[in-house]
């Protein structure tokens, strides 16, 4: 009896082993790549500096130190003098009044502004390995460490996605709203869920900080001796992907992705974000390294959300 359970039981203890080894296989993470920077904080102008001690006193904002009230209360001085006191206490009251509130005394900030968080994928054809070559360059030579260098990785990113319409597979969008502080919290979220899909991240950029190699240019001859070889030509079943995660200030609404229409729509919103609303950007994408693909399982399991356009 022992001996007849024996050979199913060894069968199946095979296909188990195959079925799981294959699947850790095809669901194994990949490399990836990431740029950016920044941090969500309230702009420069919204900046109200606490009361500051002169040789006459502490006062806020530009108001008068205690000594200059005196001729106010009749201790010398009057007419205009004591109307122009008058008026620096009741600027000082009022200034002291918006601060409380969270606002500054030039823009009209709050403490805590509106905040808008975006994401947008892109899930692309592996032939599109020239676009793998312009996201290392970029990494390479971006100045992560400024809003200015910031919103020109977001630019150069968003247009090198639409000058290859071709290779679009996938795409998917999602925006939020929120109070700065709430803000930072669901951009780190979508920042961390995409990296945590990678293995290892074998490029990144993040706040001038460069860490990691470039992937051999795929392009020129480079490109014709992959084809020639056949080692690293990609077939119709592997993909990359690219994750854009944006905070800017104010609002910004992204499309539902289900198009090739509604992607460049996306494409072109966040691409138009300027430096001075930007406040943090992520640009990661997978694979990074040379040779290394997303099969259509991996597709499945990592990026379900992903819609055909």
């Amino acid at each position: 009896m022992f001996k007849k359970l024996l050979k199913p039981l060894a069968v199946f203890s095979l296909v188990a082993v195959l079925f799981f080894s294959q699947a850790d296989g095809a669901l194994a993470a990949r490399s990836g790549g990431r740029i950016g920077g920044g941090s969500f904080r309230a702009p420069s102008r919204s900046y109200n500096p606490g009361p500051s001690r002169t040789p006459g006193g502490y006062y806020g904002g530009g108001g008068f130190g205690f000594p200059f009230i005196i001729p106010f209360f009749g201790f010398g001085g009057g007419g205009l003098f004591s109307l122009l006191i008058f008026m620096a206490i009741a600027g000082f009251i009022f200034r002291s009044f918006r601060s409380t509130m969270g606002q500054d005394e030039l823009g009209g900030y709050s403490s805590n502004p509106t905040v808008s968080v975006a994401r947008l994928q892109v899930g692309l054809l592996a032939q599109a390995r020239t676009l793998q070559a312009d996201l290392d360059r970029i990494a390479q030579t971006a100045d992560t460490g400024s809003a200015a260098g910031r919103a020109q990785v977001l630019q150069e990113t968003t247009l090198a996605l639409l000058r290859h319409p071709e290779y679009w597979a996938y795409g998917s969008s999602q925006s939020e709203q929120a109070g700065m502080n709430s803000a930072e919290a669901k951009f780190n979220q979508w920042a961390l869920a995409e990296r945590s899909k990678f293995t290892e991240e074998t490029l990144s950029n993040v706040n001038n900080q460069l860490i990691g190699g470039v992937a051999p240019s795929l392009t020129g001859n480079n490109a014709n001796l992959v084809n020639q070889t056949g080692d690293l030509t990609p077939t119709e079943n592997e993909y990359i992907v690219v994750t854009l995660v944006v905070g800017t200030l104010g609002q910004i609404q992204l499309p539902k992705v289900n198009s090739p229409e509604t992607l460049r729509q996306a494409l072109s919103r966040l691409g138009s974000v300027g430096s001075e609303q930007l406040l943090a950007v992520e640009i990661l994408w997978t694979p990074q390294a040379s040779g290394d693909t997303l099969s259509t399982d991996d597709m499945l399991a990592y990026y379900p959300n992903l819609t055909l356009v």
